[in-house]
């Protein structure tokens, strides 16, 4: 805990001061390359939460990308954002959230109102356009965190949307890629069932209460898994290809959350 305050006041701070207003203005001059430092932001912010992150797979690159993912905690964004160029789709309400809101639209996070209908189609749009040039969006496909020993069903409508907004957009050349995010130790001695309680953020807990767990406990080792990217097409049927994304998400975490090897993958990268 004396190292992470101590980090936090001699490094990651001061850091913040020079990043957050330099990235504001690449973003507003819309210049090239704004995500090398939400990259760096969110590296150290792995070593500021006790964060080893192992990368299995690669995030495909490129080409227009949808990313679906399940969700565990909000530390789930801090090591996906270490390893991959990624903009998340976020609820409305994380974009109203002090000093954290701020940060979100830094990286150009899409928010979607999850109590109105009619603002899935503002959002696809907006991860359409995003995607059409070329870049990659991740969507936690689940609609909701949970405590990571299982997939809750993906949630096909997003998809479907984002679907036809990236045809509409301009993005004929679009990949749909499964990720996952498995905590599977904490100290180096495996996760708990108990223990995943204290890295999730599940309903029960208030943003404050979760925040204390994440900083004050032991070092922990998140990995993030890759699955191999598809075409996604006008045509497809958006149930279809959620399903199979589903799968292919949930085939991840029971390997890793057993420790069993995944399918042949490249080489692992920790950070």
């Amino acid at each position: 805990m004396i190292f992470r305050v101590l980090f936090f006041i001699f490094v990651l701070l001061p850091v913040m001061v020079v990043i957050i207003p330099l990235q504001a203005l690449i973003n507003a001059l819309n210049l090239p390359a704004w995500q090398v430092l939400p990259r760096l932001f969110h590296r150290m912010g792995c070593i500021f939460l006790g964060l080893k992150v192992t990368v299995l797979g690669q995030p495909a690159t490129g080409r227009a990308t949808l990313l679906v993912s399940n969700h565990v905690s909000w530390t789930d964004i801090v090591a996906i954002g270490s390893v991959a160029d990624v903009t998340f789709v976020a609820k409305r309400e994380v974009g109203e959230w002090f000093f954290v809101g701020m940060m979100a639209r830094l990286q150009k996070t899409i928010f979607v109102d999850r109590t109105r209908r009619t603002d899935a189609g503002r959002t696809s749009r907006e991860m359409g356009a995003h995607m059409a040039g070329g870049n990659a969006v991740l969507l936690f496909a689940e609609g909701q965190s949970d405590i990571g020993t299982h997939v809750l069903p993906f949630r096909s409508a997003l998809v479907g949307a984002a679907q036809h907004a990236m045809i509409e957009a301009g993005a004929t050349d679009v990949l749909i890629q499964p990720l996952t995010v498995a905590y599977t130790t904490l100290q180096g001695l495996p996760v708990t069932r108990n223990e995943r309680s204290l890295i999730a953020w599940i309903k029960s807990k208030s943003v404050k209460q979760n925040i204390i767990e994440i900083l004050s406990g032991p070092r922990k080792e998140v990995t993030v898994a890759f699955g191999t990217p598809r075409p996604l097409r006008e045509t497809d049927n958006r149930k279809v290809v959620t399903k199979a994304a589903e799968d292919d998400v949930r085939a991840m975490l029971v390997a890793l959350n057993r420790g069993k090897p995944l399918p042949p993958v490249s080489q692992n990268i920790q950070v």
